[in-house]
């Protein structure tokens, strides 16, 4: 085919493509000139041709001509956008995103109650609402590539945990006050390997999670919320606990479909793609204001090092409430991860990530662990630690606490058995990204969005209420078994405050210690004898020697 037969036209004639092709191929032709016709066209052709030369010559005229060319331009831009919609899978037209990422995404109109439009102004602006699949495809994503590094074949191991009792509580140490580390038995890393499920767990109930996107996030009611989570009203809340198989939920990054793009948490465009790729385990702990110095994961093994990223988040600006973006949100950070560890940045992971994983999560079936507090069991004991410490604006300590009171919640007591706290310590936090415990992070956050930071006191409420729904609850261990696998640095503002004060402090003057005094000898008390020694007899060996270094003084 010659490059002019793009511009090819037929004018009607049955049978004229094959006889061009017959005379060597195809060939431009003149569009306003009849062609002849052959024997088997219709007889009424010569009529039809007349009528198409009357009309070529009233359209020829030129107001006519530039009439036909706008409604043309109208109808090509009109099928070329529909077309693109149509292939992008978009049910609305103007989102303000980049399509690459909103390939999934549609208008949700049954979020605005009692409105059918897509829109709704108010305060004369356009409030749209979009929402954000999840698109994360695991079935061509779990590739078993980490299994395929253990040099290890052996599938059947005795499990040298099987026997190990729990030891009794470390003696009282004086010298040593507060919480402490106690033992942990964990399987070698080989075989924590191997023990990692092949396939994802199952979601109780909620199979398909979805996200609200907002154009123009507003706060109509004074509901607690920000720009960056949205302002859901207390509807659309209680709503988000009745659990389903398909669910749309507030989850932060309400200006976008890409968290870490243009939704007031940014992140590097290098680093964001780095942090959409697949990853079957990954680390990850941030640091907010320069508060904290970066601790490097220790006694990491040879497989965790070439597989297992640990990702910190550094931001020196961010404002309070989105300290818990990355803690509370990693699913949406990471799209494509099967299990992550988060730890605080004050913190230091000494054992490695895979038999971590495997001691807290796949050992007991479990999807989300969280330690439970060193010292409180009680929400409202929390709180007032919370107040007494500062921690927050006491009132609205107050007012989350009395909302949650009137929702049902209680003081904590054995008859929540098998519950073991409603305070988490929420330094470190293991799961795996299932819909239902990203529903369980979306749900938290979205209480800590709407009343304080504080996540201590908002944790119990949203385990409880999910846990009423569906069959699933939150695994929660020990806190001294939490110290086992990180220890604790401090921050660096204490760090940088000792260092200056080593420096400040004044040395007190080395000086030679004074012989005792003597003591007066009472009247009428014989004096003792003191042998005197002879001219023959030799010096004390004892002799006093001068340290140069230290200036101290010591004896033979």
């Amino acid at each position: 085919m010659t490059g002019g037969s793009l511009g090819l036209r037929q004018s009607g004639s049955c049978g004229s493509l094959q006889l061009q092709a017959q005379n060597g191929g195809f060939q431009l032709q003149n569009l306003y000139l009849p062609r002849r016709s052959s024997k088997t066209c219709l007889a009424g052709y010569r009529e039809k041709e007349k009528f198409l030369l009357a009309t070529i010559r009233y359209l020829s005229r030129k107001k006519v001509v530039m009439l036909i060319l706008s409604v043309l331009t109208v109808l090509a831009f009109l099928t070329g956008f529909f077309t693109i919609n149509k292939e992008d899978d978009f049910e609305s037209v103007g989102l303000p995103f980049d399509a690459r990422y909103l390939k999934k995404s549609y208008v949700a109109p049954w979020l605005l109650p009692g409105k059918g439009a897509f829109t709704y102004n108010s305060y004369s602006m356009t409030h749209k609402v979009f929402v954000c699949n999840d698109n994360t495809s695991w079935g061509s994503l779990y590739n078993a590539s980490v299994m395929s590094d253990s040099s290890s074949s052996v599938t059947d191991f005795t499990n040298p945990c099987k026997d190990f009792a729990f030891p009794p509580p470390p003696p009282g140490d004086t010298r040593r006050i507060g919480p402490r580390p106690c033992p942990v038995c964990y399987v070698p890393v080989e075989q924590a390997i191997i023990r990692m499920p092949k396939f994802p767990s199952s979601s109780p109930v909620l199979h398909h999670l979805t996200y609200f996107s907002e154009e123009n996030s507003l706060k109509t009611k004074p509901n607690g919320g920000s720009e960056f989570g949205g302002y859901p009203s207390l509807k659309q809340r209680n709503e988000s606990f009745e659990i389903k198989e398909s669910m749309t939920v507030h989850c932060g990054f309400v200006k976008g479909c890409r968290p870490g793009y243009k939704t007031a948490f940014d992140i590097d465009v290098a680093d964001l793609e780095l942090l959409e790729q697949f990853h079957e385990v990954i680390v990850a702990s941030a640091i907010f204001g320069n508060y904290d110095v970066i601790q490097q994961p220790s006694n990491i093994g040879e497989i965790a090092k070439r597989n297992v990223p640990f990702f910190m988040f550094i931001d020196e600006e961010t404002e309070t409430y989105l300290k818990n973006v990355p803690k509370l949100l990693l699913h949406r950070l990471l799209p494509k991860t099967r299990y992550s560890i988060w730890i605080d940045g004050k913190l230091q992971l000494v054992v490695d990530p895979y038999q971590v994983l495997e001691r807290f999560l796949w050992r007991h079936n479990a999807t989300y662990a969280i330690s439970r507090h060193y010292r409180r069991f009680d929400v409202f004991e929390e709180a007032e630690a919370n107040k007494a410490g500062m921690k927050y604006d006491n009132t609205s300590i107050d007012r989350q606490i009395e909302f949650y009171k009137q929702e049902g919640l209680t003081p904590y007591t054995t008859a929540k058995l098998p519950i073991t706290s409603d305070v988490p310590e929420g330094c470190v936090i293991i799961r795996e990204h299932i819909p239902i415990t990203n529903l369980l992070s979306c749900l938290w956050f979205n209480e800590v969005d709407r009343f304080t930071s504080r996540d201590q006191l908002s944790f119990s409420t949203v385990r409880d209420k999910v846990a009423a729904k569906v069959n699933w609850s939150v695994d929660m261990f020990l806190d001294c078994e939490r110290r086992n696998f990180v220890i604790q640095a401090y921050h660096r503002d204490i760090l940088e405050q000792r260092a200056h004060l080593a420096l400040l402090r004044p040395r007190a003057p080395k000086t030679r210690p004074h012989p005792p005094p003597t003591m007066p000898r009472q009247k009428g008390v014989p004096r003792k004898g003191v042998a005197q020694r002879g001219k023959d007899e030799r010096p004390s060996t004892r002799r006093r020697r001068r340290n140069p270094k230290t200036r101290e003084i010591f004896f033979d």
